[in-house]
């Protein structure tokens, strides 16, 4: 799949993807601070993944962790700084939600410190009843090197 608004493009073509843009953004990010390429690499691989180019340079990316019949968890969304505040990330979440694989969802997760307004414009929700929800999370996994 693809989509175009005006020089830009977001596909779901895993070939397309420019590893080094990702790992380098996500290495530096606050959630995954420190994450090896081989892993990031082997998420990638099992992954929905979206890559927004412009003029053939990958500017933002996101994957759906998803069994596409029943759930997906949007995961590492991203814009590159010199390319945010023009709607490119509303964009590639819209382009996401209307993927022909996510369509029909029991649930679609996220998790965000700082984008809330963004993603409640495409009709997401605080968790109704989130004592319903359970996580183990290791903060530190990619520096303690396990």
């Amino acid at each position: 799949m693809e989509w175009n608004r005006d020089d830009f493009l977001v596909t779901d073509r895993q070939q397309d993807l420019d590893i080094e843009t990702i790992h380098g953004y996500l290495h530096n990010s606050y959630w995954a601070k420190g994450i090896p390429r081989p892993v990031m690499e082997r998420a990638v691989a099992n992954s929905l993944c979206f890559g927004v180019y412009h003029a053939s340079r990958q500017i933002g990316f996101a994957r759906a962790v998803t069994d596409r019949a029943t759930f997906a968890y949007l995961a590492d969304v991203f814009v590159l700084e010199p390319y945010r505040g023009k709607g490119l990330g509303k964009w590639l979440v819209s382009c996401i939600l209307a993927h022909p694989e996510l369509q029909g969802l029991r649930r679609l997760l996220l998790v965000t410190v700082d984008a809330h307004e963004l993603y409640r414009q495409q009709g997401f929700r605080a968790l109704p009843q989130p004592e319903r929800f359970m996580e183990i999370h290791d903060w530190n996994i990619y520096q303690s090197g396990t």
